[in-house]
């Protein structure tokens, strides 16, 4: 069974506290899915591109595990506290066996 992950990338943030009711209410319910963070706003060396931003990794152990966390009412409910306009590039990947 191949790992699933979360990856998100943040654009920009203007007021980092924004995230903070989010974070109140995503962080257990990714827990309680089964997840993991690997990293979370880290040091980035940028390539190519030379894009700095802030980029979140979470792993599952399956695939349909990421897509269940995803998709459950907790996370949702997180979800709402993300304030209209914000932006962020969310992804769920599959990984490799």
């Amino acid at each position: 069974m191949t790992k699933g992950y979360w990856v998100s990338v943040y654009p920009a943030i203007s007021d980092p506290e924004i995230l903070t009711a989010y974070n109140k209410l995503a962080g257990p319910a990714v827990r309680a899915a089964g997840g993991s963070v690997l990293s979370r706003g880290g040091r980035v060396v940028a390539h190519e591109l030379g894009i700095t931003q802030r980029v979140v990794l979470i792993e599952f152990d399956s695939f349909g595990q990421a897509v269940a966390a995803y998709e459950s009412e907790a996370y949702q409910k997180a979800l709402v506290a993300l304030p209209d306009g914000f932006k962020r590039d969310f992804r769920i990947v599959e990984g490799i066996d």
